[in-house]
């Protein structure tokens, strides 16, 4: 047999659909608002509370700019993970819609690198999670927990503890149910939209104008790399995607989701990065010691209320606590459909009786988060997280591009808009802003991360490809 017999075959999206019926598929329970909240959720978190002063130190003040060029990069892609969501409401996300569109081996690939993305970025907030806690009890109460226990190695620490303590919550959490999960969620993401408003709000008491001179020093090629970087904040709304199969109504309500969400987070990200360079000068947000939570130090430095810090480092540790779950969660689906599939091991995908969820490998996930959160510092992670989801969204508009060519008339509740076979604009938008952001990124960041997909191919090739359920039908059919 040819070595590329198989590798490209694709599965069919109601062969897709039918694998979650019975025993095998997760239940629906997710309502619109629910799938929404899941997305906001994702998106708003470390990125906003953490990595904005990373971003300023690179664009100053037009690191407003950034988030705007980063969310317009994520919009055209956000279209075509919208069409493909309501088309194929299966668990899995950018790993199933390329095993619909462009095979076996792709979708594989996307899989393995997904596996990446939404881990190593679980372990990046669980890691502003730490931080945030202690810049809440400095600010509430005068204390900080030990470096050598909430800090990594190479951060001047030992072991990441506050770290690892979220991410085994969340994780017992899921286990719990999916249901709850959510409830849970929604409560965090209506606290953390409340307390973001309310730093607006409270920066504009004390806003200076004159914080916006010299507003571009790197000039674009500032605002670009800050956008590179900032592009971590909105990582998320992809992971709505993977709630698919869990949703009560996919194909009306994860289009709204994944654009709403995306919508949603953009506005208050504006808005509190204007307020926050309004603010205070914007060396205080750049100032390494604050590099934890620069916008409670952007707070204090400019209002002076030490209680206004302390509300927002309570919500930055909400929020960043919402973002471990759905990314966490999303994780989770995509594995256990590359499970279903064969690609993986099928006993890791058994579903637990009582609850209903993928209780063993959402278990085994929350473990090796853990470890990676405690030991590896945010500032090696980041830059690994981007250029994944980047790869994913990619393939994701190319996916749209080539079901438009082979199915034609396949039932499409949402259609991305310009993105006809004959003129596919806003997937080939979508490609080139992500190929830029790509570009961007360090070398040593792409060679990581390169090597990361060579040990896929290895586990592909020595396992996934004999046991994969497409080759296993591939068989039975030539011997019929």
């Amino acid at each position: 047999m040819a070595l590329t017999d198989g590798l490209f075959r694709t599965r069919d999206a109601s062969d897709l659909i039918s694998d979650t019926e019975g025993e095998a598929g997760l239940g629906r329970s997710i309502s619109a608002l629910g799938l929404t909240a899941m997305g906001v959720g994702a998106i708003i978190g470390t990125g906003i509370f953490v990595v904005i002063g990373e971003g300023a130190i690179s664009a100053g003040p037009a690191v407003i700019l950034s988030f705007v060029l980063a969310a317009a990069t994520c919009l055209f892609s956000a279209l075509s993970y919208a069409e493909l969501a309501a088309a194929v409401p299966v668990s899995g996300s950018a790993y199933t819609y390329s095993y619909a569109t462009m095979g076996e081996l792709v979708a594989f690939i996307i899989g393995w690198d997904l596996i990446l993305e939404y881990g190593v970025s679980v372990a990046a907030v669980a890691v502003g999670w730490g931080g945030n806690v202690n810049a809440f009890l400095d600010s509430a109460f005068n204390v900080r927990i030990p470096d050598a226990i909430s800090a990594p190695p190479g951060d001047g620490g030992i072991f990441n503890l506050p770290a690892v303590a979220i991410v085994m919550a969340i994780t017992f959490l899921l286990i719990r149910g999916t249901r709850e999960s959510a409830r849970v969620n929604l409560i965090m993401v209506g606290i953390k939209i409340a307390i973001l408003i309310f730093f607006v709000v409270a920066a504009l008491t004390s806003f200076h104008a004159s914080n916006f001179k010299d507003f571009s020093p790197h000039g674009f090629n500032g605002v670009r790399a800050a956008a590179g970087l900032i592009f971590f904040a909105y990582i998320g709304f992809d992971a709505v995607a993977t709630g698919s199969e869990e949703s009560n109504n996919p194909g009306r309500d994860l289009p709204r989701a994944v654009v709403g969400s995306l919508v949603i987070s953009t506005l208050l990200y504006v808005a509190v990065a204007v307020a926050a360079v309004g603010v205070a000068p914007i060396r205080v947000m750049t100032d390494s010691k604050n590099s934890d939570a620069p916008l409670s130090a952007a707070l204090e430095a400019g209002t002076g209320l030490s209680w206004a810090s302390a509300v927002l480092s309570l919500g930055a540790m909400i929020a960043i606590t919402s973002v471990v779950l759905v990314i966490l969660y999303g994780q989770t689906r995509i594995f256990f459909a590359m499970c279903r599939d064969g690609l993986l091991p099928k006993s890791l995908a058994t579903i637990h009786p009582r609850y209903g969820t993928p209780a063993k490998l959402t278990l085994g996930f929350g473990i090796l988060i853990s470890i990676l959160a405690a030991l590896v510092p945010l500032s090696k992670i980041v830059e690994l997280v981007n250029i994944g989801t980047l790869f994913a969204f990619i393939l994701v508009n190319i996916g749209v591009v080539i079901l438009r060519h082979t199915k034609p008339d396949m039932d499409r509740p949402f259609r991305a808009p310009l993105a006809s076979p004959a003129f596919p604009l806003f997937p080939v938008i979508g490609i080139a802003l992500c190929g830029y952001l790509v570009y961007d990124l360090p070398g040593t960041t792409k060679l990581r991360f390169l090597v990361w997909l060579v040990v896929g191919l290895i586990i592909y090739f020595a396992y996934s490809r004999k046991h994969s359920k497409v080759r296993s039908q591939q068989r039975t059919d030539s011997r019929a």
